[in-house]
């Protein structure tokens, strides 16, 4: 189902403030799982944590965002997104806030799988809502915008992380926690008001309710029988189950999402969580000075998603997918020379790694979107982030283990074997999507056309 108004609207200043609203739950996802990497110095120094309380708290927030992910999405789907969009933000202003004042391991633990089920639920909530707000040939390039959003965060927390220990020390750190409740109250200020998804309105009956939001938003009087006509399409819609995520065809596209995503952020959530260490052990650095080496990490991985928002749009999401892949193993492999290798190249690897990192990162939240209706989408979503996690959870977890018993160059070998995993499940089950309508993207090989656009037409001529 499409409804043409929003399919082929200009990009306005509701889409770009829509963009921005969105893209903060990202930031703060890249900020609160980037800040407890720095904050953790401090806090195991003065609670004496062991390396297994540290590898808790440090996967804690990944477990969530699994949980988060695969049941807020399904909520999402239900209760609709506008409702979601704002309740999730407020549980992590509230997390943040009670982590300052935690002072056992259970309760960090128990705050971050909290700050991670709010985090898996806006991946959905927002990815979803602003896919189903977005012109068609903006949309690929406006959601890899969010994920931009999640490295200016991690470099963020980086950043404020060192010049708090620089200016008061390793104790600081209940004050780099706290500066995630600020920051959070923010963007949840810059959320409210936003319209509900005039797509997910549609698909529960709710027509006059979609023809004021699109009104409200895109300054559009819709005739109400062209909606009527799209609702009656998108009832008739089989697959809207939660089953159906895991039966023929969409099983494939479940698989193929939550699998890229995973090979691409198990090695990635591992640098972020762990990357003051991880660089101190190629010599880079050492203590908070390496803090800052993890923010021009994060930039670069910034800069890397800059070329591939262009190029999804342009040349297709398949053949971005599957090249970045290919190189992203290229560097890791090199790294596997662990410690003896010079500093020059360890730089250089860790920089092409973000370069070219950028393809399927600015696809995590595209492809979900795109191959799944309206019915199922935040589902879908919240379905490929669980599925991520558990590899990112089990390497967050065991990075430090393997760091220690393995060496860095044996973990970072493992690395690139994972991402080699993920080039060969792009390069099997990839679809090229560009330029064409949600109802087309996520329709089943074989299956008609979808009418809508054809009726919205014909509506608008008489």
């Amino acid at each position: 189902m499409s409804i043409r108004a929003i399919d082929e609207a200009p990009l306005s200043r509701f889409h770009r403030k829509l963009t921005w609203a969105c893209a903060g739950g990202p930031f703060l996802d890249g900020y609160l799982l980037s800040i407890i990497g720095v904050a953790l110095v401090g806090m195991s120094n003065e609670l004496h944590l062991s390396t297994g309380d540290e590898s808790l708290i440090g996967a804690a927030a990944l477990v969530g965002i699994f949980v988060g992910g695969l049941f807020f999405g399904a909520v999402t789907d239900k209760l609709g997104r506008e409702a979601m969009y704002t309740i999730d933000l407020a549980v992590l202003v509230g997390g943040s806030i009670l982590s300052v004042f935690a002072t056992e391991t259970w309760q960090f633990v128990a705050l971050r799988f909290l700050l991670g089920m709010a985090i898996g639920a806006d991946y959905p909530i927002a990815t979803s809502l602003l896919a189903e707000w977005v012109p068609n040939r903006h949309r690929g390039r406006l959601l890899g915008v969010l994920i931009l959003a999640w490295y200016v965060g991690a470099a963020a927390a980086y950043v404020i992380g060192y010049a708090m220990a620089e200016i008061g020390g390793s104790g600081t750190w209940r004050w780099m926690l706290a500066s995630g409740a600020v920051l959070s109250a923010v963007i949840l200020l810059l959320r409210i008001g936003t319209p509900e998804s005039p797509l997910w309105l549609v698909n529960k009956g709710r027509t006059a309710d979609a023809q004021k939001s699109i009104q409200k938003a895109l300054g559009r009087t819709i005739p109400i029988q062209q909606l009527v006509v799209a609702a009656a399409e998108e009832q008739s819609a089989e697959h809207s189950r939660f089953r159906d995520l895991f039966q023929g065809v969409y099983l494939r596209r479940t698989l193929f999402c939550g699998i890229f995503y995973m090979c691409q952020i198990t090695p990635m959530f591992a640098l972020y969580t762990f990357g003051p260490a991880i660089l101190g052990s190629f010599g880079l650095g050492e203590g908070n000075s390496s803090n800052l080496g993890s923010a021009l990490i994060s930039v670069v991985f910034v800069l890397g998603c800059v070329p591939a928002l262009r190029m999804v749009d342009r040349i297709g999401r398949r053949p971005v997918i599957v090249w970045s892949f290919a190189l992203m193993v290229v560097p890791l492999a090199v790294l596997g020379g662990g410690s003896a290798l010079p500093i020059a190249v360890v730089v250089t690897c860790f920089c092409a790694y973000a370069l070219f990192s950028g393809g399927p990162t600015v696809l995590e939240w595209t492809y979900p979107n795109e191959l799944f209706p309206t019915g199922i989408r935040a589902t879908a979503g919240g379905v490929a982030t669980s599925i991520s996690r558990i590899g990112a959870a089990a390497g967050t977890y065991l990075l430090p283990i393997s760091l220690d018993r393995l060496g860095i160059g044996t973990t970072m070998l493992i690395g690139a074997g994972i991402t080699l995993v993920g080039w060969v499940v792009s390069f099997l089950w990839a679809e090229e999507t560009r330029g064409r309508t949600l109802a087309e993207t996520s329709a089943l090989p074989g299956a008609a056309r979808p009418a809508t656009a054809d009726r919205d037409r014909d509506l608008e001529r008489s």
